[in-house]
């Protein structure tokens, strides 16, 4: 590919709407995960993500059905599409198994190097190139969420260690996830009938990983686990991930990928408020390092020319 070209997939700098977007989108995957722990009393963690995925395929279908979407006119998205939602179920499985083992600030840090995965698989199978200021925009913004979270435990033994790749392993997935909606025939589709793949074909293989697990309801959830299991289902997985992919569709997903660093802050920040979680000034540094890497990812590269076919 000549160096003063991109293909479409590479995408623009993100717009200021874009930007916006993605904003809205971390604070709510950050207090995500202080609902999930607070209803950890009530539901178990798998049965908690596939009454997610339960509660939000209506949403997603409501959604597309009102914006007259054919979610069965064939389009030739059923292979990557059910390919998808492998990925999908796979991913929470063993992001929630891994919790099991280890701790939740490495898992939030291992977790969260999925953009570097979506860079590389960005650069191998999209054609997006990253130059060495933005991959070192990348490593800052890793930098400032390890900073936030704090330094690992250090007793660490090899079930921990499984634990962290177990979620190293969700992470890539997550990536994989991204890259396979960006870079097969589902990035023609609608964003609802995307991630309507993904929570359908998660439903059975969470349930069967619940099952094989032993996991149970042992009395009525009260109705803080209630509003908090909604709250994932119709809002997180029914609306912000239809938002996510409709803008994985027309931007960079290296670049997109690299706001999901800003999730665990607001994470951080909503522990703070809500579980009276301890910041110190090393939480305000770890912000300034999120948003130079930041900075440095979506810093137009001036031997690229954008290309016009991709929204500004």
């Amino acid at each position: 590919m000549p160096p003063n070209q991109v293909t479409s997939s590479a995408g623009s700098p993100l717009s200021a709407g874009a930007i916006a977007l993605m904003l809205m989108l971390c604070v709510s995957w950050g207090f995500n995960q202080i609902a999930v722990k607070l209803a950890l009393p009530d539901v178990p963690p798998m049965l908690q993500a596939m009454i997610r995925s339960c509660g939000a395929l209506p949403v997603i279908l409501c959604i597309g059905w009102l914006r007259g979407v054919k979610f069965f006119r064939r389009d030739g998205t059923l292979g990557p599409g059910l390919f998808a939602g492998l990925l999908f179920g796979l991913e929470f499985v063993l992001i929630y198994r891994g919790l099991l083992l280890t701790s939740a600030s490495r898992a939030v840090v291992f977790l969260y190097a999925a953009p570097f995965f979506v860079a590389l698989g960005s650069h191998q199978f999209l054609g997006e190139r990253l130059s060495a200021l933005q991959w070192g925009g990348l490593g800052l913004s890793f930098a400032g969420v390890a900073l936030a979270i704090g330094v690992p435990q250090p007793n660490v033994n090899a079930s921990v260690l499984l634990g962290d790749l177990m979620v190293v392993g969700g992470g890539a997935l997550w990536a994989a996830t991204t890259l396979v909606a960006k870079g097969t025939s589902l990035r023609n589709a609608a964003a609802e009938k995307v991630l309507g793949y993904q929570v359908a074909v998660s439903i059975p293989i969470l349930g069967f990983a619940a099952w094989v697990s032993g996991e149970t309801i042992t009395h009525p959830p009260g109705p803080l686990a209630v509003a908090l299991l909604a709250y994932q289902a119709f809002w997180v997985v029914g609306l912000t991930f239809v938002l996510w992919f409709a803008l994985v569709k027309n931007y960079s997903a290296s670049k997109l990928s690299a706001f999901t660093f800003i999730t665990p802050l607001f994470g951080v920040a909503a522990s703070y408020f809500i579980m009276h979680d301890t910041l110190t000034p090393v939480f305000g540094a770890a912000a300034l390092f999120v948003i130079a890497g930041l900075y440095l990812v979506n810093k137009p590269d001036p031997k690229l020319v954008p290309d016009p076919n991709v929204p500004a």
